[in-house]
């Protein structure tokens, strides 16, 4: 499907906050609370406890200034890097690890990752300063550079961790593919990888504007995975919650792997 009319994410950009508001806030009216923040944070946090996940480096590429599933990686990684493709989101990460005033307010996921931790509630202030010490570099990417983050040369991750980023960023499954392949490239030999991504979707609304996804489903995921080398260890779908017309997938998708 080619994107027509709608807009694309890492070209045409989007108001970071406006996105925030709409799919990551603890506002009552919030329609996404499951597919956006209790079922990934828990899929994330269960697959970091299982001790397959560890090293130096993680590299994040998620959509918009989305961070409530890095909370889950803080005992196993040292650093993180957070690969962005516009500005406007990097500076709104970078006011909530700066802890300037005006940034968005995480606290609720927070909450909810030490809830999964089964900490007490005075762990919360720590497990945000450990996160915002943790990322260490917020970098722009640009798809259409050989080294994605040129002129900056990143270390090889451990793990990439994908949040419904390829399908925003791709006009179809053909690139969907390609993209895939060359933030890969970024994976050591032997490296896992994190996918959260919406199945059978084909626009979002931020604001006033719809903005083009890639619509796919589990079997071409699969597909892909392991036409691209990798070896599925885990992967599960989740039925839609969400009763909204903000955006038209029909379930979510959590899966881990590993680069043979």
């Amino acid at each position: 499907m080619e994107p027509g009319s709608h807009k694309l994410y890492h070209v045409h950009g989007f108001h970071s906050r406006n996105y925030l508001d709409t799919y990551c806030s603890s506002k009552p009216e919030m329609p996404f609370t499951h597919e956006a923040l209790t079922y990934p944070m828990e899929k994330f946090y269960n697959a970091f406890s299982s001790g397959d996940f560890k090293g130096d480096v993680l590299i994040d590429i998620s959509i918009g200034p989305t961070i409530q599933h890095l909370y889950a990686a803080q005992e196993y990684f040292r650093d993180f890097i957070l690969l962005k493709p516009t500005e406007h989101c990097i500076l709104e990460v970078k006011k909530w690890t700066d802890s300037r005033t005006g940034a968005f307010d995480w606290s609720h996921t927070t909450t909810l990752a030490t809830e999964l931790a089964g900490e007490s509630d005075q762990c919360e202030e720590e497990k945000e300063i450990r996160l915002r010490a943790a990322i260490k570099h917020v970098v722009i990417f640009n798809l259409n550079k050989e080294n994605l983050t040129d002129p900056i040369g990143l270390p090889q991750a451990d793990c990439l961790l994908f949040w419904l980023i390829l399908e925003t960023i791709s006009k179809d499954l053909e690139e969907f593919v390609r993209n895939f392949r060359k933030f890969s490239k970024l994976l050591k030999p032997g490296g896992r990888i994190m996918y959260y991504g919406a199945l059978n979707c084909t626009f979002y609304m931020v604001g006033e504007e719809k903005f083009h996804m890639v619509k796919y489903n589990e079997s071409d995921l699969r597909s892909i995975l392991s036409n691209e080398g990798f070896v599925i260890t885990h992967l599960e779908v989740s039925q839609r919650k969400a009763v909204t017309d903000l955006c038209d997938f029909d379930s979510v998708v959590f899966c881990t792997a590993y680069k043979e």
